[in-house]
Formats: structure tokens, C-alpha cells, sequence
């Protein structure tokens, strides 16, 4: 059997395998109130076979913690109903459900119209791209406000019935501001000297309000949004320091966020950052990144490449060598719900999704562009699909005088994930 699609066992956690859907935003909550759609979207995913689903990015209940009015969160009644019943539609279909904790941070300040506008941003030093300050660093009282948000938010999720927890540490949000040096210029105990302090509390606090034995993962990665060049540790051993505090705080499992999961960490080895995360730390991982695809979500977005399906042999050496643990799947599975159990990575499995997808209907995912009403000349039948099949392809505008930029070379998705408002970052996240 392929290890990628073997059982798994961590801690209380018994996967049917080893792949899971990855996190990935969607503003498709309106009032933060996750509907119908919200539910059969994931639904979907566990029915095609993965081992786990971890949510969207859920707000916590600090005030400043979202932009955009759609996220959904994790604090409402309303919400919470909902995610009750997403869980346990999913856990029955035969999937591990995990909820992602999220709060922006800094990169709230990149929008105009925010929920709470009164309310100011907050990051580890009122600094979100580097050397630009925006506002006042988050003074020791705000922090405890914070970290305690979190807290509650674990809580509420093992409430629901959710399997554990995803908190995310990654990209340049709320806790990357603190883990990465160049936005966190504290002079206190949080500083640079002590970058990984505000994340441990926040684990061990989300440990506190919940089970010991209930699974908390922790999304980190190198590059950021503001920065893909960054780095939170140059060496192995820079690595080892940075992970220590966190394991002793209680992670469960790491989540190793990476734009490419084929690549080397380090100069002189093979190994990935879930592989080195893996081997200096002693608790299991999960690699992402581009999985079942030949190019990375940054290069799709802005450099107008497309992604084809890639073959899997790579990640199954990697899998064998014991690199690590779990698979997180992003674009691959919005494309196709039934890429588990429909020969992932295979040639005819390449040859379904350049046709339209699994036999559902399809879109042609172009780049970071609106889908409303009013705009519906930008949606003509896709030439490659079918007859037979309700296809349909996002054009964008500047398609028209762009001959290169046809919609024939992009990813379909599947027609059911695209609701009123879809943007590009919005469907594809990081994987």
C-alpha cells in the first residue's frame, strides 16, 4: 500500500490515512455564520476520502482579530451550532475535523473596509512589513487579552466536537509577528530574544482551557506574506532552539507551511522544513505545499503561471524515508473533491482535470478576480470540457488583449466551491 494512503495513529487522532485538506480562507460566512454551502464544501472533501479536514481560518474572539466580514468565526452561537454540525457530518463521513484559530494581526492594516474599523490592529511591535511601522507595539496587559482569546477559542472548538485544533502561526499573522525578528523589535521578555514566548503561552493556555490528551497543531512557516525570502531560522540549529520552547508548551503536531514541499531546508541536505521539524523536535509533522502539483500558489497568483498535476513519487520517497507524518492538500483538492480515491497524481487522473475535474462541474480558476451578477460576460463554457458536463471558465477582462492569458492553460476547480465573491488567494491559500 502507498504510504500516502495508509492508516495513521497520532495520539488520540486515528486517521484512515495520511492526507489531509489543508486550511484555506474563503470569505464565504457572511456574519461570520458558516451556511449550507460552508458545510457540503468540506463535506465533499470527507466524502472523497481524506483522512482529515482542517477548517478555514476561524476568528477568534479578540476584536481586531479579522478583516473581512465573511470569515467566519468560532465565539458566535450561531456559529458554533454550525460548526457542530460540520464536524459531526464530517466526522461521519469518515474524517478527522480540525479547527484553525485565527487571528490577522498587522496584516489587517492591508485593508480598507475591516469588521470592528474603530478597533486598532495589533502585532507584536505596531510593525506588519518591516521598518514601517503602523502603530504602538501590544503592551503586556493586551497580550494576556490575547493569548487568553486564543484560550477560549480551543475550548469552543473541542465544544463543538471538532477532533483538535489548528492555531495559526504562520504567514506574518497575530503570532508570526512575535516568531519573526524583523517584526519584532520588542525591547521586553517578548523580544527577539524571547520571539517564541507569545506563541507558548498561547499553546499552553489553549492546553489549559481544553483535554490533555485533546490534539493541538501549530502552523509555522519561513516565508511570509510580507517577505517570501524570509526566514526564522538560518541553520538546523537555529531550528532546534526555535521548536523547543513550543514542544515543552504542548504542540502535538507541526504544520510546516512551505510554497513547495520538494524543497531542501538547508544547504547541504535534502530534508524539507517538516523533515527537519520532524527529526530536531521528536513530534510528528505535516508537510504542504503545492502537493500534487508542479508549481506553487505565489507563482499561480502573480507570475500567471498554471499548475499542472504532478506526479506523487517524490512525496511517497519522502514519505518512506519517515521525513514525516501527514500530507496537507490545498489547490489539488478544490479542483477535485475525490483526488484521494481517485488516482492522485496519475496520468489519467491529469488528463480528468484538464477535461473539467472529476465529472463535476468545473471553472478555470484564471487569477485574483471577482465573480458577481453583474460581471457574468466574464463566464463562457470552457472549449476543453465535455458535452454533457456544466462547465464553466472565470475570464478575466484583460484576457481580451492578452492572448497568452487563456483560459484553457488554468486549474479548473469545482463549480460548487464558487460562490458569489471568489478571489484566487481566497481558493488557493498556501498548498
Amino acid at each position: 500500500m502507498s504510504r500516502l494512503f495508509e492508516p495513521v495513529r497520532i495520539g488520540t487522532l486515528a486517521l484512515r490515512n495520511r492526507t489531509v485538506m489543508a486550511p484555506m480562507t474563503r470569505r464565504a460566512s457572511p456574519g461570520g455564520v458558516p451556511g449550507a454551502d460552508v458545510r457540503e464544501y468540506y463535506l465533499r472533501r470527507a466524502r472523497g476520502g481524506v483522512g482529515m479536514v482542517i477548517s478555514e481560518g476561524l476568528a477568534i474572539d479578540h476584536p481586531a482579530a479579522i478583516h473581512h466580514p465573511a470569515v467566519p468565526d468560532i465565539n458566535s452561537p450561531e456559529a458554533l451550532a454550525m460548526w457542530r454540525s460540520i464536524a459531526a457530518d464530517v466526522q461521519a463521513a469518515g474524517a478527522a475535523f480540525v479547527a484553525q484559530l485565527w487571528h490577522t494581526g498587522g496584516a489587517r492594516t492591508k485593508y480598507e473596509d475591516v469588521v470592528n474599523p474603530e478597533v486598532p490592529s495589533i502585532s507584536a511591535s505596531g510593525v506588519y512589513f518591516p521598518g514601517k511601522p503602523y502603530g504602538e507595539p501590544l503592551n503586556e496587559a493586551e497580550i494576556e487579552a490575547a493569548v487568553l482569546s486564543y484560550g477560549r477559542a480551543a475550548r469552543a472548538a473541542m465544544a463543538a466536537g471538532c477532533d483538535g485544533i489548528n492555531i495559526h502561526g504562520a504567514h506574518g499573522y497575530l503570532i508570526d509577528s512575535f516568531l519573526w525578528r524583523d517584526t519584532n523589535v520588542r525591547g521586553d521578555g517578548y523580544g527577539a530574544a524571547n520571539r517564541t514566548r507569545f506563541a507558548a503561552e498561547v499553546i499552553a493556555e489553549c492546553r489549559r482551557q481544553t483535554r490533555p490528551d485533546f490534539p493541538i497543531m501549530l502552523r509555522f512557516s519561513q516565508f511570509k506574506e510580507q517577505a517570501y525570502d524570509a526566514k526564522l531560522a538560518e541553520t538546523p540549529g537555529e531550528l532546534e532552539a526555535f521548536l523547543e520552547p513550543l514542544v515543552e508548551a504542548g504542540v502535538d503536531i507541526f504544520d510546516c507551511s512551505t510554497r513547495r514541499f520538494w524543497m531542501p531546508e538547508f544547504e547541504g541536505s535534502v530534508l524539507n522544513l517538516a523533515a527537519w521539524t520532524r527529526k530536531l523536535s521528536g513530534v510528528p509533522t505535516m508537510a504542504v505545499g503545492s502537493v500534487g502539483l508542479d508549481n506553487d500558489v505565489i507563482s499561480s497568483q502573480h507570475q500567471r503561471l498554471s499548475s499542472g498535476v504532478a506526479s506523487l513519487d517524490k512525496l511517497e520517497a519522502m514519505l518512506s524515508r519517515g521525513d514525516f507524518d501527514l500530507v496537507g492538500i490545498g489547490r489539488a483538492l478544490i479542483s477535485d473533491p475525490e483526488w484521494v480515491q481517485g488516482g492522485a497524481g496519475t496520468a489519467e487522473r491529469a488528463e480528468r482535470l484538464r477535461r473539467g475535474g472529476s465529472g463535476r462541474a468545473g471553472l478555470a480558476l484564471v487569477r485574483k478576480i471577482r465573480l458577481i451578477p453583474s460581471r457574468l460576460n466574464r463566464i463562457r463554457r470552457h472549449p476543453a470540457v465535455a458535452d454533457g458536463v456544466d462547465s464553466l471558465a472565470l475570464v478575466d477582462h484583460r484576457a481580451r488583449r492578452d492572448p497568452p492569458f487563456a483560459v484553457a492553460a488554468f486549474q479548473p476547480v469545482d463549480v460548487a466551491d464558487v460562490d458569489d465573491e471568489v478571489a484566487c488567494r481566497g481558493l488557493s491559500g498556501v498548498g
